[in-house]
């Protein structure tokens, strides 16, 4: 049984790299739905059927463990695939988000916290729910960089018209005087340097490629059954909804090593 890591595109690979470097002996299957990112500017409803897409496909791969690496994704279909998809359709198995261990640490760290998200989890209000759910005396600032996931994805962070788009977005909430900086979208780690450099020194980053696989660790320590079941021979496949070249060209450099994609079919 293996570990499943979903995203809508290539976001999600960064935070796949973390995991598997953090936890090498277990085996992962990575899905990449790049035939329909990005997801951030569609209904609830489209978003939630993509995901229940995704979730049913890696568990057709034998995963009894899927991280939802996409904050879309985790905003707008998490609840409801662990309330009414998983006890019908997979009992058993397990689907986790990356946004709850997001707010959590920014939480612990801060009172005034700036979130950088897709229109779709800015909408939802997930990260401020959980925020103020872990302080209520936090003061939480949103907004919604609609831009930056087709920039990753067309890979295009290198370029200027991307700085452009970053000191844009951030000026709102560098002007709240923000001490945390969420980046609520596994997209934006990629571009943490160029948001380091804007932000300058002071301002807490809290990345997902740096939290969830200590706390995908902790997790598995909390559920040593599950853990038992998960096959541990270091494997891990590569499935993209989209042309798997470009995948693999830039998925390789965000994964930090050569990479072989599998066609998916959802």
């Amino acid at each position: 049984m293996c570990i499943g890591i979903f995203d809508s595109g290539f976001g999600g690979l960064h935070v796949t790299r973390a995991i598997v470097r953090a936890l090498p002996q277990y085996d992962y299957v990575y899905l990449g739905d790049t035939a329909r990112t990005p997801y951030g500017n569609r209904s609830q409803e489209t978003i939630y059927e993509f995901t229940r897409q995704a979730v049913a496909f890696l568990f057709a791969h034998e995963c009894e463990l899927v991280i939802l690496a996409c904050n879309t994704a985790s905003s707008e279909a998490l609840r409801k695939l662990q309330r009414e998809y998983l006890p019908k359709h997979a009992a058993g198995k397990k689907v986790l988000g990356v946004l709850i261990p997001a707010a959590e640490e920014a939480a612990e760290q801060g009172q005034r916290v700036g979130v950088i998200a897709t229109q779709g989890t800015v909408t939802s209000e997930a990260f401020v729910k959980e925020l103020v759910k872990a302080n209520p005396k936090i003061r939480v600032f949103q907004k919604a960089c609609p831009l930056l996931v087709p920039l990753v994805e067309a890979g295009e962070q290198d370029f200027p018209e991307t700085d452009l788009a970053l000191r844009r977005y951030l000026a709102p909430l560098l002007c709240k005087k923000i001490d945390t900086l969420i980046l609520g979208c596994t997209h934006y780690g990629i571009l943490e340097k160029k948001i380091r450099k804007i932000v300058g020194p002071d301002i807490r980053i809290v990345s997902e490629a740096k939290i969830v696989p200590k706390k995908l660790k902790e997790y598995l320590k909390r559920h040593p059954d599950l853990e038992k079941s998960l096959s541990k021979k270091s494997r891990i496949r590569f499935f993209s909804t989209d042309r798997t070249d470009g995948f693999e060209r830039f998925g390789g450099k965000l994964f930090g090593r050569p990479i072989k994609v599998e066609k998916a079919v959802l």
